[in-house]
């Protein structure tokens, strides 16, 4: 129109394609470095992981452990058969809750009654995709690592394949759906997370190392009243999952399916090879453990997690109503806090464990680069990082398990559990939560 004023365009899509392209160009010896290139490596990385899984269970022999047990134990439910004593594999009884039951009983009709093994092994490979999908999605809400340590989160380790694909443990199905929880609490979706939560527990129990950790967080953003409506929700799903072996054994199905003081053998231990036998069998050393589990959960929630200004009672109130106004922080900020606190009450569990057997290596493999790049000591250095990663695996892929071989195991967790603790204690969240 004449005399008015002419507007500015605004570059369309093709520019903005080569504006960000040029830029990638620009800064291309960056790319590995600088974590707003997440999700570039991670989308590389996947894609890579596809063609691996693919080669490792075409070329890679297949090793029978548990599947067939697995089979077995899902079976005599089948059958028509609730009362947990009575349910037992080729390796012992049935140790895993109800939502086990069903997740494999699914995965036996899908598998041809759990006889085709190949397209199993084809089932847990979408299942490591998805945990890894998961993974780097909470990798890119917190901007913690660089993304050349994604490379060793996947495409370097032979024993998380190996527990995938060519073992088809449950333990990879747990963690997947945690992982699955941790990006719901990441969303905000808190009674998504809660329930997705509860439901990798129904799985097997070791997701239970993260519960110090998640009622920290739930209690600080929802205080005391509003968490126990969160805990009633993961109690009433145990409760329903389990109703028809509760009804059937009460007893039997909780003595079986959650069977805190369950004896590990010798044979497998991957951290305490170097004990004798008698020590590692002794209650005395388990109660021993116990406590100090108990007592690093304790120190970090009330030195590192909890504000040094803020008391226990203040965060047992609702979030309007306590003295101390929340910080107003970073979105990236406020994450890794949340994530830093999960990832490390798992850690904690895994430090002082009776024993770990090769499998649980997925329990916390996928959480060492974020606990590494969130340590205190910034002498310590990148190489000195991965150099840690690598001995860890190390550590998990000697085979049998000898007394170097658990020494380093615990030496490495003893320096990234001390990094941890000079960490500077993490900010709270500085938004009030969202009612779910």
């Amino acid at each position: 129109m004449a005399g008015g004023v002419k507007k500015k365009s605004s570059p369309g899509p093709p520019s903005r394609v080569r504006a960000t392209l040029g830029k990638l160009w620009q800064e291309k010896h960056l790319v590995l470095f600088k974590a707003e290139y997440t999700i570039l490596v991670a989308s590389v990385l996947w894609f890579l992981e596809i063609g691996i899984n693919i080669w490792v269970i075409q070329k890679v022999a297949y090793t029978e452990i548990d599947w067939k047990a697995y089979m077995d134990e899902v079976e005599g439910v089948i059958n028509g058969t609730y009362d947990y004593t009575q349910l037992k594999g080729d390796t012992g009884p049935l140790v895993y809750p109800a939502g086990f039951v069903y997740i494999f009983t699914a995965l036996y009709y899908v598998t041809n009654h759990g006889v085709n093994i190949r397209l199993a092994q084809y089932l847990f490979a979408v299942f490591y995709l998805l945990t890894l999908l998961l993974v780097f999605r909470i990798y890119h809400r917190t901007k913690k690592v660089p993304p050349y340590v994604f490379f060793f989160v996947c495409c370097a380790s032979y024993r998380i394949h190996s527990i995938f694909v060519l073992r088809l443990f449950n333990d990879p199905v747990a963690m997947m759906m945690l992982f699955g929880a941790v990006n719901f609490f990441l969303d905000g979706r808190w009674t998504l997370g809660c329930g997705l939560y509860s439901l990798a527990v129904s799985v097997k129990m070791n997701v239970l190392l993260f519960a110090p950790g998640l009622l920290f967080l739930l209690l600080s953003e929802f205080g005391l009243m509003r968490t126990i409506s969160k805990l009633s929700l993961c109690a009433a799903i145990q409760l329903l999952l389990g109703l028809p072996f509760l009804m059937e054994n009460p007893i039997g199905y909780m003595t079986r399916a959650f069977d805190l003081g369950r004896q590990f053998m010798f044979t497998w231990t991957v951290n305490w090879r170097f004990l004798p036998e008698w020590l590692f069998l002794s209650r005395y050393f388990h109660l021993v453990l116990l406590a100090t589990h108990l007592l690093a959960l304790l120190l970090f929630a009330l030195r590192r997690w909890k504000r040094p200004e803020e008391s226990i009672i203040e965060l047992l109130k609702e979030p309007g109503k306590r003295v101390l106004l929340a910080q107003k922080l970073t979105s990236d900020h406020i994450l890794s806090s949340m994530v830093l606190i999960l990832f490390t009450s798992n850690f904690i569990g895994m430090c002082f464990s009776r024993s770990l057997h090769y499998q649980f290596y997925v329990w916390y493999f996928h959480t060492l680069p974020f606990l590494l790049w969130s340590g205190g000591v910034k002498k310590l250095a990148h190489l000195l990082r991965v150099l840690i990663l690598g001995l860890v695996e190390l550590s998990w892929n000697t085979y049998p398990s000898t007394i170097y071989s658990s020494a380093a195991l615990h030496l490495c967790h003893l320096i990234m559990l001390l990094s941890l603790w000079i960490a500077q204690p993490p900010a709270r969240q500085g938004e009030k939560a969202k009612s779910q």
